[in-house]
This record gives structure tokens, sequence and C-alpha cells, in this order.
């Protein structure tokens, strides 16, 4: 057999092992799907707090997420974050202070040790697949709040915006929290994709920017209002 053949009889070999595995994951998945939706479905009404880990409790969106997710916990609605540290933990604090379910959804990544300690312990659910995770914040969040965060936070917001704009699930809040972070990135996706044409102006109608507690609350109520506080899909 020469090199050159032995190098694809290898390469087939290995080929072979990853589909495999792969098919094995599919077990994997379906574990964590099944156990994220038996205790997801049993909680009711929540809004997800999205925004980077990296902020600390001295910081004053840390603290803004604290106030939101406490007013928003008075107001009847379950608290549900990435379970990690920065404005993850400061939304669970915020529900724990206002009495509410504290929910995290835990994912294991290099630089965030471990879930946060405002999560209730049986509300603490943990993946290993951010696509199953994903699923869970849209599927049972009546709102997103979306504070400060980096591309984990703009991931979240976009693919929440996609979804709804191409109707794949039922139009819900997006609220942007911090006008001087978000005001840049609005006016760019009106400036330059708007005038592109790769969105349309009513895409916009989709996202509201506001810097008080209270106006996460007002505009939450005033949505359902007209619409039932029910899975989104």
């Amino acid at each position: 057999m020469n090199k050159e053949r032995l190098n694809r009889v290898f390469k087939q070999k290995t080929w072979n092992e990853i589909k495999t595995k792969d098919s094995w994951h599919l077990f994997k998945i379906m574990s964590e799907f099944v156990n994220g939706f038996e205790k997801m479905s049993r909680i009711g009404p929540c809004v997800t707090i999205f925004g980077s880990a990296r902020m600390t409790p001295d910081n004053s969106y840390y603290q803004l997420a604290t106030k939101i997710g406490e007013e928003l916990s008075i107001n009847g609605y379950g608290i549900i974050t990435g379970g990690g540290p920065g404005i993850m933990e400061a939304g669970n604090k915020g529900a724990k202070l206002g009495g509410a379910p504290s929910v995290g959804l835990n994912i294991a990544l290099p630089f965030e040790a471990s879930s946060n300690e405002y999560i209730d312990q049986d509300k603490s659910i943990d993946f290993d697949y951010f696509f199953v995770r994903k699923v869970m914040f849209v599927k049972y969040s009546q709102a997103f709040v979306v504070m400060p965060g980096g591309m984990g936070t703009l991931d979240e917001l976009f693919e929440a915006l996609t979804l709804i704009q191409t109707q794949k699930i039922d139009k819900f809040p997006i609220i942007l929290i911090g006008s001087h972070f978000w005001s840049d990135l609005v006016d760019w996706l009106k400036t330059t994709l708007v005038e592109e044409g790769t969105i349309s102006e009513s895409d916009l109608d989709l996202i509201s920017i506001v810097d008080e507690p209270a106006e996460v609350l007002h505009i939450i109520d005033k949505f359902y209002e007209n619409f039932m506080l029910k899975p989104n899909f």
C-alpha cells in the first residue's frame, strides 16, 4: 500500500469514528432538551436578563440589573439568566430580593468558574450545548432584557430578533438597557442596514431602548395587555 493510499484510508477511518461518536451525541442532546423542558415548563412567566459576565457589583449596570430583576419579581415575573457572574448574578440577585423564581441556565465556560449563589437550587439547570440552552431562553421568556454585554449577549439578542423577524416564533418584548451603550448600534442599523435594504425599517420596531427599571416593567405589562402569557412556541 503506497503512502497516498494509506493516508486516504487513515482519514476515512478517522471520519467513520467521528460519525459514530456523532450518533451517540444525539442521546446527550435529547436528554438536555427533555430535562430543560420538564423543569422550565413548571416555573411560570419569566423574563430573561442578558448581559456581560465581567460586570462587578460596584458597576452601575450590575446595580441597575439588580433593580430591574427586583422590580420585575415584585410584579410577578420570574427571572432567567445564564447562571454566571456579572449581570447574570445581578439579575438572579434581584429575583431573590423580589421573592420570585430565580432560574440559572448554566453552561461550563473557562472564565466562569461556577453558577452564581442567587439561583434557586431546584431551578439551576446545566447544559453542555449552547444551542439547547438558547432554545430554553427563547421558549420560556416573556421578554428579553438586554443589558450591556459582549459577543454572547449580541449573539442572543440577534438570534431572537431573527426568529421574530422570520416569524419562527411569536413576537415578544426585546428591551435594550442603557441608551448610551446601545445608541450607536441602533444608529448603525438605521443608517447602514436599512439604507442598504438588508433589513426593513419596521424591523427596528422589535427593539426598545430604555434606562429605568419602571420603563422595563411598563413595556412588558403593556405588551401583555394584548397577548397571552405563554411559552413562545
